[in-house]
């Protein structure tokens, strides 16, 4: 694997439509779980050999068995109900965990599915799971008297996820908490919380944070435990860069250069013009290039370009600047 400017992907990718078609199926009760596995696995197998041609470095399962990010999670731990549809954003829905109970670990939730990918890549392969404070943020709670107990509970159930990963050959372990920007007067509360998950385990630990006021948050946010900040720039006009100047950027970065919410798709020049301007100010070796956001929202024409691009950007930046 390269040692600079490594290229990966944040998680998710579009789901074809005889997948979408067959979780509906099933949720009617006219499929059965084992007919289901069958087609995710065969879409998990479609993302895994578009990363291996397009010659990604660290790769993603693509998140072909989940849906909302914070609801499977919920639905696989003891404690929580699956509320009725509930509004995100624009025409976008999806069933809201309700926390009823005390929160506990049942089994491994994503160990099966990390070890199906990891066996069609020679390529090393992020296990990815949601985080405490995102998963305690974007539930209901009628069960614990503080959002802080809450999280916390969270934060060990997702510890024995953590655990079990690991003792499956797991190496890179992405915990996503996009909830963190969104109320900055907490930080201090994720930032304990995540440590209740990672405090003593060995692994190459990365955090998704996107959309928010980035501006509340840092620095401190530097003293999240993990090796690796992965970031939306693209979207913002690379503006966080501005802040790096200001107060020095001390943590891998994985710097988005696509914008994971637009149709279009990004030319390699300006691409390879984010990357230099990161350069300016974080060495090659600790950038890792890649989009803004998962990519599911994205046709699946639309991820694999946008893939393409940030490879054949960063093959040529190698190139140009001679990096192993």
């Amino acid at each position: 694997m390269h040692r600079s400017l490594r290229t990966t992907s944040v998680g998710s990718f579009p789901k074809p439509l005889y997948l979408r078609r067959a979780r509906a199926a099933y949720d009617r009760g006219e499929l059965s779980e084992a007919e289901l596995d069958k087609l995710t696995k065969k879409a998990t197998q479609q993302v895994i050999t578009l990363q291996n041609d397009i010659g990604i470095d660290i790769m993603v399962d693509g998140e072909m068995y989940r849906g909302d990010m914070a609801t499977y999670f919920a639905a696989n731990l003891t404690g929580f109900e699956i509320s009725g549809l509930v509004r995100s954003y624009g025409n976008r829905y999806y069933r809201k965990p309700v926390c009823v109970s005390e929160v506990k670990f049942k089994a491994p939730v994503t160990v099966k599915w990390w070890e199906f990918a990891k066996a069609l890549t020679q390529q090393p392969m992020k296990a990815i799971l949601t985080g405490p404070y995102t998963m305690m943020d974007w539930s209901f709670n009628e069960y614990y008297a503080t959002r802080s107990e809450f999280a916390r509970d969270l934060a060990l159930a997702l510890r024995e996820e953590v655990k079990s990963l690991i003792a499956a050959g797991a190496t890179e372990i992405q915990i996503d908490e996009p909830a963190i920007s969104v109320r900055p007067q907490e930080l201090d509360l994720a930032t304990e919380t995540f440590k209740r998950v990672v405090k003593d385990l060995d692994a190459h630990f990365y955090t998704h944070i996107c959309y928010g006021d980035f501006t509340k948050i840092y620095p401190k946010i530097l003293e999240l435990p993990v090796h690796q900040l992965d970031l939306e720039m693209a979207n913002s006009g690379m503006d966080m860069l501005e802040l790096f100047r200001k107060h020095k950027f001390t943590k891998e970065i994985g710097l988005g250069v696509v914008d994971s919410h637009s149709h279009i798709v990004e030319g390699k020049d300006e691409v390879k013009n984010r990357i230099r301007q990161a350069m300016e100010l974080i060495a090659p070796e600790k950038i890792y290039v890649d989009p803004d956001c998962g990519l599911k929202t994205r046709t699946w024409n639309e991820a694999a370009d946008k893939l393409k691009v940030i490879a054949e950007a960063v093959a040529e930046l190698r190139q140009e600047l001679k990096l192993d």
